[in-house]
This record gives C-alpha cells, sequence and structure tokens, in this order.
C-alpha cells in the first residue's frame, strides 16, 4: 500500500504547460526557489494541436528524472504530478510511460461517476492522486456529499493527498470570471469553498486553493491568503514563480497559534484563556495538530520592524 504523502508537503503548487522545455531543469537543479511542488499539466494548458508535442516532451522529461533518481539524486526535489487531459491519456500514460519518478497525477474533472474509471487506471501503481473538483455537480451539496462519502469508504482514500477546487473551470460553469480587484471569496466561489470545506474538511480530506489569475496584483493575493487559510486551506495552485513566496509566507504559522496548539494539546485544564482569547481542548484539539504538522513544515512567522515596515521571517522547526 502507498504511504499517502502529506497535504503539506504540497506548499504552491506550480503548474507548468507539459510543452515547456525548462521543466526537467527547474526539477533537477531545484531552480525555483521555494518550490514544493509542481504539476505537469497537459489539460487546459495544452492546446489539441500540441497535445503530441506535449506527451514527447513529458517522455523526456521522465527519462532525465529517472536518470537522476537512479544515480541516487532527488531527495530534495519538489513533489512532480502530472495532469492528464482525461482518463482514457491518463490509462496511456500509466500503460506506456514509465512514471517512477513522478508522485502522483492529478484527476482532471473527478466524479463520482469518474472514480471507478481512475481507480482501475491507477491501483496497481505506486501514485497519488489529487482530483480536481471543476464540474457543475461541485456546486450541489447533495452531491458533494455523496463523493465525500464514497471516497472515504474506497481503496482510494489512503492514496488521496488532497482534493484541489478548480476555481476557474467552476467559475465557467456559471459564465463568471474572478473580478480583478476582489477575491475568489467575493464571488459565487466563497460559498462554494466554504461548503466544500465543511463536506470534504468534516471527513478529514484536506483541500488545496484555486490559482489567484491576476499575476501583478499582490494585493488581492494576500488578501485572498488570508481568506485561505482562514478556511483550512493546505496549499495553493501558482501560476507564476513571483506566487510562490507570497503562499509559502501565509502557509507559515503565527507565533500566537503555536503558543495556543502547544499549550491546547498539553494543558490538563478544560478552558483556559490564552492571549486574549478563550482556548478549549475538547474542541481546539485538531485544530491545534494540525497547526504543529504545518508548523513543522513552513515555520513559525517571527514579526519583525525595521525602520516602522513590519515584515515576517520564518523560524523552521528541526
Amino acid at each position: 500500500m502507498t504511504k499517502r504523502l502529506s497535504p503539506y508537503r504540497l506548499g504552491a503548487t506550480l503548474y507548468m504547460p507539459a510543452t515547456r522545455n525548462d521543466i526537467a531543469g527547474s526539477i533537477l537543479n531545484n531552480q525555483i526557489d521555494g518550490l514544493r511542488s509542481i504539476v505537469i499539466c497537459l489539460e487546459d494548458a495544452v492546446s489539441d494541436a500540441d497535445v503530441p508535442a506535449a506527451l514527447q516532451n513529458l517522455r523526456q522529461i521522465l527519462v532525465a528524472l529517472k536518470s537522476a533518481k537512479d544515480a541516487g539524486l532527488g531527495a530534495d526535489w519538489p513533489l512532480v504530478f502530472i495532469r492528464p487531459r482525461d482518463p482514457e491519456m491518463g490509462k496511456f500514460l500509466t500503460e506506456t510511460e514509465d512514471l517512477t519518478p513522478a508522485d502522483g497525477l492529478v484527476l482532471p474533472k473527478f466524479t463520482l461517476e469518474s472514480l471507478p474509471v481512475w481507480w482501475d487506471i491507477m491501483k496497481d501503481t505506486h501514485l497519488c492522486m489529487m482530483p480536481t473538483l471543476e464540474t457543475e455537480d461541485v456546486f450541489d451539496v447533495m452531491q458533494m456529499r455523496k463523493l465525500a462519502t464514497a471516497l472515504l469508504e474506497h481503496p482510494c482514500h489512503s492514496r488521496i493527498i488532497a482534493l484541489r477546487i478548480g476555481g476557474n473551470d467552476l467559475m465557467n460553469v456559471i459564465s463568471l470570471r474572478r473580478p480583478r480587484n476582489l477575491t475568489l471569496y467575493d464571488s459565487p466561489m466563497g460559498y462554494v469553498i466554504k461548503m466544500l470545506v465543511a463536506v470534504f474538511g468534516s471527513r478529514d480530506f484536506a483541500l488545496t486553493s484555486p490559482v489567484c489569475e491576476h499575476i501583478d496584483d499582490h494585493d488581492v493575493m494576500e488578501k485572498e491568503l488570508a481568506l485561505d487559510m482562514a478556511h483550512g486551506l493546505v496549499g495553493k495552485t501558482a501560476i507564476h514563480p513571483n506566487q510562490i513566496a507570497k503562499i509559502e509566507r501565509a502557509l507559515m504559522v503565527t507565533s500566537a497559534d503555536h503558543a495556543d496548539a502547544l499549550r491546547i494539546l498539553n494543558s490538563s485544564q478544560a478552558v483556559f484563556k490564552s492571549q486574549g482569547a478563550m482556548c478549549e481542548p475538547a474542541t481546539h484539539r485538531r485544530w491545534a495538530a494540525r497547526v504543529l504538522e504545518q508548523a513543522q513544515i513552513y515555520g513559525i512567522a517571527q514579526e519583525e520592524t525595521q525602520d516602522g515596515v513590519r515584515f515576517f521571517t520564518a523560524n523552521h522547526l528541526n
């Protein structure tokens, strides 16, 4: 049985079209600072006409990574995922390519109906699964409850590192695009994210946040990241390297939360006051455990000042 990876190892998951010729070098040489996970995309990021070239390029990437791993390299590489176009392409990849260097597949347009199809493709591999929720039925809470229950009881459960929320595809379903000056939470996606957290989070599934496609508007990005963290999302899709550092910083645990988490998990008191807030171990214990796991990977944000300006640095736990 393949051991499920911690979803907190994903961080900022950078999507790169499989047609790019710099992917292997980016992974082999850790050329992108702070990158923890990468998705080599054969779906929306690749046009129909470019699919053959993308598949050929993917094969060359896999060969290069396999050769390096055979030489004992790869311990400090980002996690590598492949996003096939559809189940047919997923089947083709698992049957014809050596996917040893890959950690998993991102499953596009994932539904309850496609679950047995994808499992038949992946059950005999080592690959983890990251289903993407991005179809019309995602807006239906009853359908999502059925899917969550099915995944919880299915043998694939131990393979699912996280569920990805496909924001752009979901907005497309309702003929909308994210407003330029607002976060996703100010759109109908606010309801969707809250509902998915309630349905899947209550069953202990991790969820990742959709991409912020307005690459140069860092104010909107930071507001959205704060809301991502408030909703318990474990990572965020990135489409540009300049988004990675901001996502990493948002995933750092505050020193206040870390102190509360330690007290909650170690206290014999039923209720106590800490930093002006009530702490109740019986109801805050799961939150506290998550905080400590997150801090172990991303570190604790230390607030400092310089010339009157506030900024944060990471104090990593070892």
